[in-house]
């Protein structure tokens, strides 16, 4: 049952983001949506990957990225300032097990960080990036 529960959800959040990313973009045609749409129903409602929706992997959010000196990174101390190569109103990169699926922006709920997603990748680009 818990399964079932656990299915469900990922099923409903997975449609909310691909709504989400939707309405962020370009409005493609209907046809195309609800092809889109239908053919993730089926991927989830696979039982074949059942199996899959246990496994826990490790989700990240890379906020930008920096070269430095080692000689800077030992200076580094409480009150430091690192900059990273991206501007405040760029998106971030959301990467699950090191590769990126999506990108979004910084949100504040309950004094606690998270993560709107703005743009989901490809299903075909994340395919290939589970191939390398």
């Amino acid at each position: 049952m818990e399964t079932q529960e656990t299915q469900q959800e990922f099923q409903e959040e997975y449609t909310a983001a691909a709504e989400a990313s939707a309405s962020a973009e370009e409005q493609p045609s209907s046809a195309a949506t609800s092809t889109q749409q239908g053919e993730a129903s089926e991927l989830l409602s696979d039982p074949r990957l059942e199996l899959l929706y246990s496994i826990q992997l490790p989700v990240s959010v890379e906020l930008g990225r920096t070269t430095m000196y080692i000689r800077d990174i030992l200076r580094l101390g409480r009150g430091s300032v690192i900059e990273f190569d991206r501007l405040i109103s760029d998106p971030v990169d959301i990467l699950v097990d090191g590769k990126k699926v999506a990108e979004g922006e910084v949100v504040v709920i309950d004094k606690h960080f998270g993560i709107r997603i703005t743009t989901l990748v490809e299903p075909a680009e994340r395919l290939r990036g589970l191939r390398r």
